[in-house]
């Protein structure tokens, strides 16, 4: 198994990666700087998004994408178009928004986090595709990878603080019986971002823990994939077959001689399939 660096450490905190095939491939968000990045042949295109912070995006049904900034939802209608801020998600200045997805229904899955991870502080919301805003977890402290299995049974997330991945059944669309899939020793690292493959496996980075782990649908580790840097923010399947795992990485808070490929994106052959991204409805 050999991991390739593609980029080079051209981000302060990359995060969110995220495979469509409308847009022509991979995204991932330099979330500090507010940019959305997109690998093209050529290398990476910076876009900015005028917001604080800028901590996932999704492609949209109707064409164009969906980014969430620090507080607010941005839509763009067309795949490289500029963006507009659409609806308002939250109010308080010490909380941003952090990770998130769509769910089969097209319905987004927007989790939050306070700037100075203050348990039980942030949320779970879903925004549905008219921007109406429903809280479906509370007390949350930094709400992290979310992703469900192909036939949409099953939902996974990481509430960082907890250790853990826990999975949900999906009932009627809802998330109902929350319960661990696997914990986390914190020597380890804390879950960050996940994604589940088409077989439901599930794959979550390991901030503080230079590593991806993956795990079978019975929550037994089956690979484990070593990165040559410290923070390892998220990860998702895409390319050809949506045969290759990138993997996202964060130089937040390094001394500036740190000296390691922090905030590289790197890439992966497994064998293993992913699952085409789930758009957004509005």
């Amino acid at each position: 198994m050999k991991v390739e660096n593609v980029t080079g450490p051209i981000a302060g905190h990359a995060e969110g990666p995220v495979w469509a095939a409308a847009w022509g491939g991979l995204r991932w968000v330099d979330a500090a700087a507010g940019d959305l990045l997109t690998l093209r042949d050529d290398g990476v295109v910076r876009q900015h998004v005028d917001d604080e912070y800028l901590a996932f995006v999704r492609p949209r049904r109707a064409g164009g994408f969906v980014a969430v900034g620090a507080r607010t939802l941005h839509l763009a209608d067309e795949p490289d178009g500029e963006t507009r801020a659409a609806a308002r998600l939250i109010d308080d200045p010490k909380v941003r928004m952090n990770d998130g997805c769509c769910d089969p229904a097209g319905r987004l899955l927007a989790g939050s986090m306070a700037y100075a991870a203050t348990p039980g502080a942030a949320t779970l919301q879903r925004i549905d595709a008219d921007l109406a805003v429903t809280t479906v977890l509370e007390s949350v402290t930094i709400s992290n990878g979310i992703s469900f299995t192909t036939e949409g049974s099953h939902a996974y997330y990481a509430d960082t603080a907890t250790g853990r991945i826990d999975v949900f059944d999906v009932s009627d669309g809802d998330l109902v019986n929350r319960r661990p899939f696997v914990s986390i020793p914190s020597d380890t690292g804390a879950p960050d971002g996940l994604c589940v493959d088409h077989d439901g496996g599930v794959w979550v980075a390991l901030w503080g823990g230079s590593v991806v782990h993956g795990y079978d649908s019975s929550g037994a580790l089956i690979e484990t994939i070593p990165l040559p840097v410290p923070q390892v923010s998220a990860c998702t399947f895409g390319g050809e077959g949506l045969s290759t795992l990138f993997i996202t990485t964060s130089a937040q808070g390094l001394a500036p001689d740190h000296g390691t490929e922090a905030g590289s994106l790197f890439a992966v052959e497994l064998g293993v399939r992913g699952q085409p991204t789930l758009p957004f409805a509005g």
